[in-house]
């Protein structure tokens, strides 16, 4: 069951970041970034920043991370070492990852480089934390890591001891620690006795790994099926307890029975194992709210795809009930879409209420209902159209790449010059 519970301020433990003309003339510095085998947004923001700091990356990965960029990028090595996550049978699951794990122990044992840098971890999660970073450190690699979350077992219900001494395990064995909010590294810090010095607050970079073509928001709502007026709301990425999406659900049935209106969109696929949560939310949607007012495209968005959502809504819906920090937050305000969202976490530091979105109460269909009706009636949605390049812009200015990579940079500069 879910629990219902910054613009970064003073960042704790930051090693100074140079300008980025300093950061061009640096000296070379290579490093290997472990990107889990998916999350392709996160790892090609990174990458192609670090690359334009004289950053020689390495970067492992799989199908779903490769892109023509990955390929064609100086200073840049692209490693499929997972290649095709396409689900089969058992046995060619097993083979094909334990594959990985042995070209993956392979490729560390070489000198070069001394900077591992993992963004997430892959198929076996605590071998991963413990076996597999201890072997990076006696290997005399600098290990770095971004924790994206802190504790995902606490955020999903599914907390345990040995989660936890895992945990330990693997902060205790990072050399530095990214996080993306104070709240992250006070959890680091009190949790899991990290040292304050090891942690370094760093924003979250905005996707820019999804195409921004000329397609119009009107056009966009055409190809959907939306009738222009129609007041649309939307609900973005991988679909779990944790995202609140009954909460909406009910939210919109509020509106919907009062004004015919509304339009919802559901677009995104249930991670495995949550298949009978999103069966329970359609159940919902089928039996109080009225046929096609709500359009689900209940499957993977592949990047190509995400601007004609993004376009089509009039604001996204965070229904979060726990989270630290969202990607899907940036990703909207930077097609200049406002947010409504749960006040849980660290969303309050990016959603200024009036001018890119409205904050409600986690766990509160009405208040949610409230939060939305607010929007639709307020200025910011009135004049949208104009609204927009602000939103976009003040997104790109406190989370670009530039900002994460020099950052990043600072940190493995300080990392190399220490003796191993």
């Amino acid at each position: 069951m879910a629990i219902c519970s910054s613009t970064p301020g003073a960042l704790a433990g930051e090693i100074g970041a140079p300008a980025p003309a300093a950061a061009a003339m640096a000296p070379a510095i290579k490093a290997a970034l472990i990107t889990g085998s998916f999350d392709k947004p996160y790892a090609f923001g990174l990458s192609m920043a670090l690359v334009g700091k004289n950053i020689h990356l390495d970067v492992i990965g799989s199908d779903e991370v490769e892109s023509p960029e990955m390929y064609a990028t100086p200073r840049l090595n692209f490693l499929n070492l997972r290649g095709n996550k396409v689900e089969t049978d058992l046995a060619s699951r097993v083979s094909r990852t334990l594959r990985y794990y042995a070209r993956l122990v392979r490729y560390a044992a070489a000198p070069e480089p001394r900077i591992f840098h993992i963004l997430w971890n892959d198929k076996f999660e605590y071998f991963d934390r413990t076996i597999l970073a201890l072997f990076y450190r006696i290997l005399g690699k600098k290990v770095v890591r971004t924790a994206h979350n802190v504790n995902a077992g606490k955020r999903d219900g599914n907390d345990s001891l040995l989660n936890r001494l895992t945990l330990r395990v693997q902060y205790q064995l990072a050399h530095h620690i990214f996080v993306h909010t104070e709240k992250m590294r006070h959890e680091l810090l009190q949790d899991f006795g990290v040292r304050d010095a090891a942690v370094t607050v760093i924003p979250f970079g905005i996707n820019n790994a999804v195409p921004d073509t000329a397609l119009t928001p009107r056009e966009a709502k055409r190809r959907l099926g939306i009738e222009d007026g129609e007041k649309t709301i939307l609900f973005f990425g991988a679909i779990r307890p944790y995202k609140g999406l009954e909460y909406l659900a009910e939210a919109f049935q509020q509106l919907a029975a009062a004004h015919p209106g509304y339009r919802l969109i559901i677009a995104g696929n249930p991670l495995k194992g949550n298949e009978e949560y999103l069966g329970k939310v359609q159940r919902t949607i089928a039996s109080q709210i009225q046929a096609g007012q709500v359009i689900q495209k209940i499957q993977y968005i592949p990047d190509e795809d995400t601007e004609l959502y993004f376009k089509a809504a009039d604001v996204l819906a965070l229904p979060y009930t726990h989270v630290f920090q969202s990607g899907v937050l940036f990703l909207a305000h930077s097609f200049g879409l406002p947010v409504i969202a749960t006040d849980v976490g660290s969303l309050r530091d990016d959603i200024v209420e009036g001018r890119n979105g409205f904050l409600c109460k986690p766990c509160d269909s009405a208040d949610l209902a409230r939060a939305l009706q607010q929007y639709f009636a307020s200025d910011l949605f009135e004049t949208l159209d104009r609204r927009r390049p602000d939103i976009r812009a003040q997104a790109e200015k406190q989370h670009s790449w530039e900002i994460v990579s020099d950052m990043t940079r600072s940190v493995y500069e300080e990392l190399v010059a220490r003796p191993s």
